[in-house]
């Protein structure tokens, strides 16, 4: 019977395996390569990026990469496979067509409430030069060849000839 006596736990290997050693039931070392990128409470981040890459893939990558771009890589890898398991055919490309029409929808949505916008502003234009024209008909006072002056009160609707009144027409 082995004696396990003189094992401390100072000598054991006492850590937990990243997501990726889990997941392929092997033995974590502690200069694993995925060990920083696929923690062991993220085991899904894992198991999308090896079922669409596989896990050899995914070691080649980062291997090939310096160690300042292997965090994003992942990132990358992890983002392809969701894509992936979603739409098999697209992946990430499908994702970025659908934005690019999204985006020339909205696009053609701004141009067109700008140009109502600029509509509406013209239109409001056209209004404020008719309205003080509109007030210095009914705010002036007409003088005839006579010397009869025409005047008309806008609080009253009557309009004034000299001494005469009479009421609008248009009322």
């Amino acid at each position: 019977m082995a004696d396990y006596s003189s094992c401390s736990t100072e000598n054991r290997n006492l850590f937990t395996p990243c997501a990726a050693c889990k997941c392929l039931r092997r033995r974590c070392l502690e200069d694993c390569l995925l060990k920083p990128y696929f923690p062991p409470n993220e085991p899904m981040k894992f198991i999308v990026a090896h079922k669409i890459f596989g896990a050899s893939n995914i070691i080649k990558v980062l291997q090939d990469l310096p160690a300042t771009q292997r965090g994003d890589a992942v990132n990358s890898l992890v983002y392809e496979a969701n894509a992936r398991m979603r739409d098999p055919i697209y992946g990430s490309a499908g994702v970025i067509s659908h934005l690019h029409d999204q985006m020339t929808k909205l696009q053609a949505q701004v141009a067109l409430a700008q140009a109502q916008i600029s509509n509406l502003q013209s239109q409001n234009a056209n209004l404020m030069t008719l309205i003080p024209y509109q007030q210095s008909l009914s705010d002036h006072h007409y003088t005839f060849q006579n010397s009869t002056p025409l005047s008309y009160d806008n609080n009253t609707d009557i309009w004034h000839l000299g001494d005469t009144t009479w009421n609008s027409f248009w009322s």
